[in-house]
């Protein structure tokens, strides 16, 4: 517990240090443009295939339970719109997220402690945590959008399961995805999303940056750092469901 404990106060202190000091603008600019390109732009193509498929078996599997035919067909889009904005686009995809991104932020900077070049950026006075930390906070800024895309790919690929599998009409689909729909529900996405982002940029980096050992450790710390970003990941959405929706 002690351990725990420790390891959550160094991580605040980390914070502290990634926006003291900041790094200089022409030097920043094309880290930022190059984790973009990594950790969002990179993740697109395994976002919108999950996306996707995951939409259309959610369509499939509450057509196939629902039996009573006083139960309106429309309830097929309504539960795949609400499974894929309320907790499987932000939440779900996070996790994946912090399986894909996560484990390559933790690699790339212990790859860096491991072969001392951190070491080397300190010694030239760099403030290290920013130069590495701070363009990976920044490039998840945008992972709302990488949610709202896969949104869209959710419910689209739920409309083509339901529709195309002969389970509901086009009509009765669209029908049931405008009803009842709340528009705060989205901004709970959101605001999941930022929260997450946060998480998916810092975790890792911390696991990566305070590693110690050699190549074997690496990998270690990817596992640990994937691990830890899941708890959080969970425990802070059950906090904000019940603080936002509740």
């Amino acid at each position: 517990m002690i351990k725990i404990l420790h390891q959550i106060g160094r991580y605040f202190l980390m914070l502290k240090e990634v926006f003291n000091k900041p790094t200089k603008w022409v030097v920043m600019r094309p880290l930022i443009f190059k984790e973009i390109d990594d950790l969002i732009v990179g993740s697109m193509g395994i976002v919108a295939f999950i996306s996707f498929f995951i939409g259309g078996v959610v369509a499939i599997q509450t057509a196939l339970n629902l039996t009573n035919p006083l139960i309106p067909k429309s309830l097929i889009a309504f539960a795949t719109r609400q499974s894929v904005i309320l907790e499987f686009s932000p939440t779900f995809l996070s996790i994946i997220m912090a399986g894909r991104a996560g484990s390559y932020i933790t690699s790339s900077i212990g790859t860096m402690r491991v072969t001392e070049q951190i070491d080397a950026l300190e010694v030239m006075g760099v403030n290290s945590l920013n130069y590495l930390i701070f363009p990976k906070i920044i490039a998840f800024l945008l992972y709302p959008f990488v949610i709202s895309v896969s949104i869209f790919l959710g419910i689209l690929g739920g409309w083509l399961a339901g529709v195309y599998g002969g389970f509901i009409s086009n009509d009765e689909f669209i029908g049931g995805i405008q009803r009842e729909f709340i528009p705060f529900h989205i901004i709970y996405a959101f605001i999941k999303t930022f929260i997450f982002g946060f998480i998916l940029a810092t975790i890792p980096s911390f696991h990566g940056f305070y590693m110690k050992g050699g190549a074997l450790e690496v990998g270690k710390a990817s596992t640990t750092s994937f691990v830890w970003s899941c708890v959080v990941i969970i425990l802070i959405d059950y906090i904000l469901t019940q603080i936002l929706l509740s």
